[in-house]
């Protein structure tokens, strides 16, 4: 057994080597990321280690832990080395133009859900700036009877989009669409929702080596202030009458963005439905009604 490898090791010993190793590279959740490499790149699961913990590992299965390994102590995310990652349940395909899926935008799907009184209904939905289209796919999970369309400007996104669409069992409801936000877009939308870039430019030397080194800046830029996608979306939802009378226009937010993209979205005639938080208590998502809608009033919750 070398000692630098995991060749040799049983499954157990693979995975605390593993975390150890992790650890002492200065990794933060050594264990987390250990766990998640070694049960994604074997296709195993957890009782697998259960059951079978004492199985040592192929040459095949240690030369591949061992280069994950390498690429984690690099400041590779272990969801861009495992090339998938789980969204509300259900596992999504990554690409280089697409953004990681992460827990805090489930929020953006919770408030549209809630928006929806009848999930039953044939509803129609538009995803704006679709990435990896895990928003998209999370809601027609849940609406059996919705129909969607997902923009984006990245062709190379929208076809990991479509093929997490198809995979996740919802492909023959949605379609994509390359687009600049709402420019290629017609026809009326009960959901609109958009998780678009939103930090503000001189921020992004700053970022997490992760995210800065790893996700695609056209989906972290937000101009100068962070804002210039709500802008966008505001103004072409507006001007195209995009959002049903009565529909939902729910946007991710950064957490000190919300008075801001309020006072948009005020001049821009959308009437407030509330603002959700994250489970860290950070401001979220913001939804909007058209300016024929029913609001709710301002109820922070």
């Amino acid at each position: 057994m070398t000692v630098g490898s995991s060749r040799g090791r049983s499954l157990r010993e693979a995975l605390r080597w593993s975390a150890a190793r992790l650890s002492a590279g200065g990794v933060g959740e050594a264990a987390g990321d250990a766990r998640f490499l070694l049960l994604g790149l074997l296709g195993l699961e957890t009782r697998d280690l259960l059951l079978d913990g004492d199985r040592c590992l192929a040459a095949a299965e240690s030369a591949a832990l061992d280069a994950a390994l390498e690429r984690r102590l690099g400041g590779e995310p272990v969801a861009r080395i495992l090339g998938t990652w789980e969204f509300w349940g259900l596992p999504f395909r990554l690409g280089p133009d697409t953004l990681v899926p992460r827990p805090d935008t489930e929020i953006l799907v919770e408030a549209a859900l809630a928006a929806v009184t009848d999930r039953t209904a044939p509803l129609r939905c538009l995803d704006l700036g679709t990435g990896s289209g895990c928003i998209l796919t999370a809601l027609l999970s849940e609406l059996p009877r919705a129909l969607g369309i997902g923009v984006d400007r990245s062709a190379a996104a929208l076809t990991v989009a479509r093929d997490n669409a198809l995979a996740n069992g919802v492909g023959g409801r949605a379609g994509f669409l390359a687009g600049d936000w709402c420019d290629a877009i017609g026809g009326r939308f009960d959901l609109v929702v958009s998780n678009p870039p939103y930090i503000r430019h001189g921020v992004l030397p700053t970022l997490d080596r992760a995210v800065r080194d790893h996700d695609p800046v056209a989906a972290l830029d937000g101009g100068a202030d962070g804002l210039d996608a709500y802008r966008r979306i505001l103004d072409g939802v507006h001007a195209g009458g995009l959002l049903a009378r009565g529909g939902t226009l729910a946007l991710e937010i950064g957490y000190d963005q919300a008075e801001a993209v309020r006072q948009l979205a005020r001049a821009a005639g959308f009437a407030d439905r509330g603002l959700r938080r994250d489970l860290a208590g950070h401001d979220r998502v913001l939804s909007f009604g058209g300016p024929d809608g029913l609001p709710s009033g301002h109820r922070d919750a």
